[in-house]
């Protein structure tokens, strides 16, 4: 038979086909695979199909034949990812704050390119994508990746950082001041992304939501700085004992627990917090925070079944948070 102008892209054409329209419920025929091929202007014969897939299954794809009557035929059954995993990846994505809507439906689609067009639409009806509260930065991917640069080049970076104003804009903060820091590592915490840094101003190490971070650039050739703070930096310690990222005054406080907060605590703190009985029903654990309000917050919201015991000035300080709220709901006078 003539061959085709697209002959050579055969095996190719062939295989996403194969990607794309089959999987373990949905087989196709070499009669079903020949009219695949027609659509890309290529011909085909039966006998060709089984020497194309026989080429296919002895460079690595692990395509499976189903023997049946009826419904039988080929799938490609060895993917890079299996469907579970597929919407995991889409349930990531859709719950990353830091990613912004028109990010999120785009890696969802091509996530959905890693699955036949059938299990694609199992990935799309679990889309609930439009009344997530995602970030407005269309440029985090290009952050992120210039971060990383920089971290391998070991270079610093500069940026101005963001805030929301009361026009629901994000305009740069300290009458847009150029940040100078030395990037180490980038964590998530709280469905936020965010850069722990090295600030030469204050010698000290510091967290910025990389989607709060605009007119980020790499400083070619200026090394970074606080390499000896990170030799022993944990950020995985970092992050426990900062609450909702808010830096504050590091303190070393005992907090006393009910027995049914134990899982938030672990959750919260990790498995290695230094955890004491008190009696049968409550139990201590004494662990390094950043005192702000956010700690305050999450404390308050735990109830009468969480306290805080020491330092005194830490109580002191917990008190006066709490008379501060209470204040503004007290009747006028």
């Amino acid at each position: 038979m003539a061959r085709s102008a697209n002959q050579k892209l055969k095996l190719l054409y062939l295989l996403k086909i194969l990607t794309e329209q089959s999987d373990e419920e949905h087989c196709l025929s070499a009669q079903e695979l020949i009219k695949a091929l027609e659509t890309y202007g290529i011909k085909a014969e039966r006998k060709s199909i089984y020497d194309d897939i026989a080429q296919l299954i002895d460079f690595g794809y692990d395509i499976v034949l189903v023997k049946a009557k009826t419904g039988g035929g080929y799938y490609l059954a060895g993917r890079e990812f299996e469907l579970a995993e597929l919407k995991l990846l889409v349930e990531t994505v859709q719950a990353s704050r830091f990613l912004t809507l028109k990010k999120s439906r785009e890696l969802i689609a091509k996530i959905e390119k890693l699955a036949s067009k059938y299990e694609a639409g199992q990935l799309q009806r679990q889309v609930y994508v439009a009344n997530r509260i995602k970030t407005a930065n269309e440029s985090i991917y290009y952050i992120v990746d210039d971060i990383h640069r920089a971290i391998q080049n070991n270079e610093q970076i500069s940026f101005q950082y963001l805030e929301w104003d009361l026009n629901k804009k994000l305009v740069p903060r300290k009458d847009g001041k150029i940040y100078h820091i030395s990037p180490w590592a980038l964590t998530c915490k709280d469905e936020n992304y965010y850069l722990i840094a090295h600030d030469e101003e204050s010698d000290s190490i510091k967290h910025f939501r990389v989607d709060k971070m605009g007119r980020m650039q790499v400083l070619a050739g200026v090394a970074r700085k606080g390499g000896e703070l990170f030799e022993r930096f944990d950020i995985a310690a970092y992050a426990n004992k900062t609450f909702g990222m808010y830096g504050g005054r590091e303190e070393v406080v005992t907090l006393e627990f009910e027995n049914r907060y134990i899982g938030v605590v672990l959750d919260r703190f990790g498995k290695e917090a230094s955890v004491r009985r008190i009696d049968a029903e409550h139990f201590a654990v004494r662990v390094q925070v950043a005192l702000s309000g956010q700690f305050f917050g999450w404390l308050t919201g735990l109830g009468a079944g969480a306290k805080v015991t020491a330092p005194g000035e830490v109580v002191s300080a917990y008190l006066a948070y709490l008379h501060a709220v209470s204040e503004q709901y007290a009747p006028d006078a």
